[in-house]
C-alpha cells in the first residue's frame, strides 16, 4: 500500500504491524525500526508531520546508536528525516542537519554515492524552498543542484530517473 501511494489505507496496517512486533517480537529491533520508519513516512504523507517528526527523531537516534552515523541505513533515515523537516518548514534545522549528514556521507561513502547525492539534493531543495532565503542561499542551492546533476549524469547516465529528477530540480532553482 505504501508503494501504491495509499497512505490512508496503509496507516492502520502499519500501526497494527508495529503493535504486533512490539508485543510478540520485541527483540526484533531491526524489524520494529523498519515498520516505525514506514509509519513515520506514512504519517508525513498524511500531513501529520508533528507525529512523523517525533518518530523520525527517535528512529534516527536509535540508528545512530545501533549502526553509527556513516551507516547506509542511518543515512537513509537521515534523508527521509531531512525531507520531512523541509516539508514541515523547519528550514534552519533541516539545513544544519543536511550539511552535517552531507559531510559524513561524502567522507565515508564518497561524493558520488547515491545517498550523498540525495542529501545534497535535499540541501538544495531546503535552501531554495525557504521563504527567508537570501540571494547567497539561492546561489548555493543552484550550485549544489548543478553539481548533483553533473555527478548523476556521469555516474548514472542521462536517462536515469534520478538524473532526470536532478535536471528538473535544477530547472526549478534557476
Amino acid at each position: 500500500l505504501r508503494e501504491s501511494r495509499q497512505p490512508e489505507e496503509a496507516l492502520p496496517m502499519l500501526e497494527a504491524s508495529l503493535a504486533l512486533l512490539r508485543r510478540h517480537w520485541s527483540h526484533a529491533e531491526e524489524s520494529i525500526l523498519a515498520v516505525q520508519h514506514d509509519l513515520a513516512v506514512c504519517l508525513g504523507a498524511l500531513g501529520r508531520r508533528d507525529e512523523a517528526l517525533v518518530l523520525m527523531r527517535e528512529q534516527y537516534a536509535r540508528r545512530l546508536v545501533m549502526h553509527g552515523a556513516a551507516n547506509e541505513r542511518t543515512l537513509l533515515v537521515a534523508i527521509n528525516f531531512a525531507a520531512l523537516l523541509v516539508r514541515s518548514k523547519l528550514f534552519a534545522e533541516a539545513t544544519r542537519f543536511l550539511r552535517d549528514q552531507g559531510k559524513i556521507a561524502n567522507r565515508e561513502l564518497g561524493p558520488d554515492h547515491r545517498l550523498a547525492l540525495f542529501l545534497a539534493q535535499n540541501l538544495s531543495a531546503g535552501l531554495q524552498d525557504n521563504p527567508d532565503a537570501t540571494r547567497a542561499d539561492l546561489l548555493e542551492a543552484e550550485a549544489i543542484a548543478e553539481e548533483v546533476t553533473k555527478r548523476r549524469r556521469r555516474v548514472l547516465g542521462a536517462t536515469h530517473p534520478d538524473t532526470r529528477f536532478s535536471e528538473r530540480s535544477l530547472g526549478r532553482v534557476r
